[in-house]
């Protein structure tokens, strides 16, 4: 890799493309090395946390080497692509094969000196094979230099040795004068579990403390190895020992948006108190007014549908209860209300759950709304929604009836106060004008963070929107 450190070879890093995200999916690669590219051509396609993400190239050149190949998970700030702008025409590195062998989250083989003070997780969570690849060569510092060297310069190379010699003197000299290893309950266990010894294992931890990472790289290194182990060879290890039948279960990883809707989702629910009301209602005549709109000559070219007109009720019930609108600060011990309403729309996509918003939906006429509601909804199904089309939401809107779900109690978006869930829509038999007569009718859900919202507020946020539905003229006599 010394022609990387030409002055001509031009680093790419991952960016930071969705304000304060640490770590990106490498999902395709556009192109490969020896391929010319130029200043603004998109080179890749990355999926954070939020959303699917195309990025561009910053400079023209010829692509020298791709450092990490597709479904690596790379930390931002990480040189993932290597460009020649001086039109040098050495030959191409190796492909992103050959850089499966380095940990995801490694840095590139041309800094090896950033080794033992490289950037570190932000995350909980976040870079675990870096941490337990990292710590082996910091441990040990009452080792001679010369002793050291070897393991050293073994672990820059890619391979990390699975018990060196040298290395169980600092354990001989924990401070408990005893020759019992130094390990916490949890790590005991599972060295039982997994048969090893633990005066065999080599500590990292503070103190000479044996942990859990340890113990399966005493694992690996017992196994009887196919080829050499490398630095990636501990989280390997990890995943190894899991014994399960693969004809009876498939394990998926999560990571990207489901990895980051887990951890919203579980944060919203344990932090914001929800209240759930439920309203049955007659949308029989919505219903007469949607088809009236598809043959209105306004709405040429356009997607209209009943989600149209339930989003319009709820922007109308928000103005006629405006103090539903608002968000929480915690830090500041105060309630935020908004006076604009960025309308959220949950979307399925195969990629996992999005919530992508349309910006001051409360100003938009009928036209517009259903307009950015197309627009939306065939954005997120191609999977190209943008990180800031999800961000600043307000209110959101998820409509189970597609699937033939009557109603549920939906978690609130974080940061947000209400979220309506809008149920199939169906013959029922329902009492109209005094007669049992077959009506479409659904069912509204509407949760609320009730340190925000009352039941007051809440009743009449949901009891107007049914209002509407009911009567849609209410959208021209309440506007």
């Amino acid at each position: 890799m010394t022609t990387m450190t030409e002055a001509s070879v031009r680093e790419f890093k991952m960016p930071d493309v969705g304000e304060g995200l640490t770590e990106a999916e490498i999902l395709k690669w556009y192109v490969q090395p020896g391929d010319t590219v130029t200043d603004g051509q998109v080179v890749c396609e990355v999926e954070t946390a939020k959303a699917a993400v195309e990025l561009p190239i910053p400079y023209d050149g010829v692509v020298r080497d791709l450092h990490f190949p597709e479904g690596t998970t790379v930390d931002v700030g990480t040189a993932i692509i290597a460009v020649d702008v001086g039109g040098g025409g050495a030959a191409p590195a190796p492909a992103p094969a050959a850089a499966a062998e380095r940990p995801a989250a490694a840095e590139p083989a041309e800094e090896p000196k950033a080794a033992g003070s490289g950037r570190q997780p932000v995350l909980v969570g976040y870079g675990v094979a870096t941490s337990s690849t990292r710590r082996r060569p910091r441990k040990g510092p009452e080792v001679p230099v010369q002793q050291a060297s070897p393991a050293v310069q073994t672990e820059l190379n890619g391979h990390a040795p699975a018990a060196p010699a040298p290395a169980p003197a600092p354990a001989a000299t924990a401070p408990a004068g005893t020759d019992r290893p130094l390990a916490k309950p949890p790590v005991r266990k599972l060295a039982k579990d997994l048969g090893v010894d633990l005066t065999t294992v080599v500590p990292t931890g503070p103190d000479g403390i044996i942990t859990r990472e340890d113990v399966h790289a005493a694992v690996a290194a017992a196994v009887p190895a196919v080829s050499e182990p490398s630095a990636a060879s501990a989280p390997a290890a990890v995943q190894a020992q899991a014994s399960y039948d693969t004809t009876r279960e498939t394990r998926i990883p999560v990571k990207g948006v489901r990895k980051a809707t887990a951890a919203a989702m579980v944060g919203s629910a344990f932090t914001a108190p929800h209240v759930t009301e439920f309203v049955t209602v007659d949308v029989t005549r919505t219903m007469k007014l949607v088809e009236e709109l598809k043959a209105d000559k306004e709405f040429t070219g356009l997607r209209v549908n009943p989600l149209l007109l339930i989003a319009k009720a709820l922007l109308v019930a928000i103005r006629r209860n405006p103090d539903v609108n608002a968000s929480w600060d915690e830090a500041a011990q105060e309630i935020v209300v908004k006076h604009y309403v960025n309308l959220g729309i949950a979307a399925a996509t195969p990629r996992g759950l999005i919530v992508p918003n349309i910006k001051d939906a409360h100003a938009k006429t009928l036209p517009q709304l259903a307009e950015s509601l197309g627009e939306l909804v065939a954005t997120a199904r191609d999977g190209k929604t943008s990180p800031a089309a999800m961000q600043g939401g307000t209110v959101t809107i998820t409509n189970v009836g597609v699937f033939g779900v009557d109603t549920g109690t939906p978690i609130l978006n974080p940061g947000e106060s209400a979220i309506l869930a809008v149920g199939a829509i169906k013959p029922q038999p329902w009492v109209h004008k005094g007669k049992v007569k077959p009506r479409q009718v659904t069912t509204l859900a509407l949760s609320f963070d009730h340190r925000l919202v009352d039941g007051e507020l809440g009743s009449k946020v949901l009891a107007d929107v049914a209002a509407i539905l009911e009567q849609p003229k209410r959208l021209i006599t309440w506007a």
